[in-house]
């Protein structure tokens, strides 16, 4: 397997868990994980969709086309549980895959030398994670996993089961139906 096959493998399981989560719960986007708050699904995506147009300039691919979205989805910034101060989940999923499309054509663009070569800026602190195009690209795919348990959460916090749990309980049930 080449560096970019495991590249384009991670980020493709990475949308699935992200996708297939946020279905769950995503007629409930403001569904707080935990009692005493956290990432609510609404503003998972929109994290995620940011980092990923900020992605686009540490990669050189071109300038975050979502920078006005900074004051809501930066991290370190707080969920609020008022949906009118965010843009409508439609939108932020639709401009997500529009981001990532363009990530994943930037990423088939590469050979598996130019995977090696520096990115044009490392966050800082993160200088290690991202100091290489494909350390950023597989950073960027742990980072969507780490986000997806979220939606998962948030699920859970709504009483529903989450999409890999309601898998899992059909694949259990299909088993023991032979």
């Amino acid at each position: 397997m080449q560096t970019k096959d495991a590249i384009l493998y991670a980020l493709g399981v990475a949308d699935h868990a992200v996708a297939q989560s946020l279905d769950a719960i995503e007629d409930a986007p403001l569904t707080f994980p935990t009692p005493n708050g956290g990432c609510h699904p609404l503003w998972t995506i929109g994290h995620l969709t940011f980092i990923e147009g900020a992605s686009h300039e540490m990669l050189g691919i071109g300038p975050n086309p979502v920078p006005h979205w900074a004051p809501l989805f930066v991290g370190g910034t707080n969920p609020v549980a008022d949906a009118s101060a965010y843009p409508p989940i439609a939108e932020i999923r639709a401009t997500f895959r529009d981001l990532r499309a363009k990530t994943l054509a930037y990423l088939n663009s590469l050979d598996e030398a130019a995977l090696d070569g520096p990115t044009r800026f490392q966050p800082p602190g993160l200088e290690s994670h991202f100091e290489t195009q494909g350390k950023a690209f597989l950073t960027i795919a742990m980072h969507q996993m780490l986000h997806a348990t979220h939606f998962t959460d948030a699920a859970r916090a709504a009483g529903r089961p989450s999409a890999l749990t309601a898998r899992l309980q059909e694949a259990m049930q299909t088993a023991t139906a032979v």
